[in-house]
């Protein structure tokens, strides 16, 4: 019989044990976990607070509504999310997370895939901050 041992496939992540908390105007980000290809966020958006309109060049996303409501446009489509929900969203395509709540947070956790994960490749179409390119 194997040893325990050699049945367990080890996979190892570049992990992020130094979680560093990013404030933006509509909340703040923490980066949980990066890999080849991948990362994964955990975003917390203030009440009746929203992202920018935008998209990415290099990366798709993943949403997964851990906590909270949220309105979250995807192209052409506006749909309602609660808790457990997800959405996909495609490079090159337009989208937005808001927190419809006046008084919870919402928080996403949001998985990126791609050849390039970096923050500069937010193209910003509409913000309520005066971040738009």
């Amino acid at each position: 019989m194997a040893d325990k041992s050699e049945l367990t496939a080890e996979i190892k992540f570049e992990s992020t044990n130094k979680k560093k908390r990013v404030d933006r105007p509509w909340g703040s980000y923490e980066i949980l976990t990066t890999g080849p290809g991948f990362q994964a966020k955990r975003l917390i958006v203030q009440p009746a607070k929203r992202l920018s309109l935008q998209w990415h060049r290099h990366r798709d996303e993943t949403w997964v509504v851990a906590r909270g409501t949220a309105r979250v446009t995807v192209g052409v489509e506006e749909l309602t999310l609660g808790r457990g929900q997800t959405m996909h969203v495609s490079r090159n395509i337009h989208h937005r997370i808001e927190n419809i709540s006046s008084v919870e947070p919402l928080e996403i956790i949001e998985v990126q895939t791609g050849d390039y994960l970096g923050e500069d490749d937010i193209v910003r179409i509409e913000d309520d901050f005066g971040r738009s390119d």
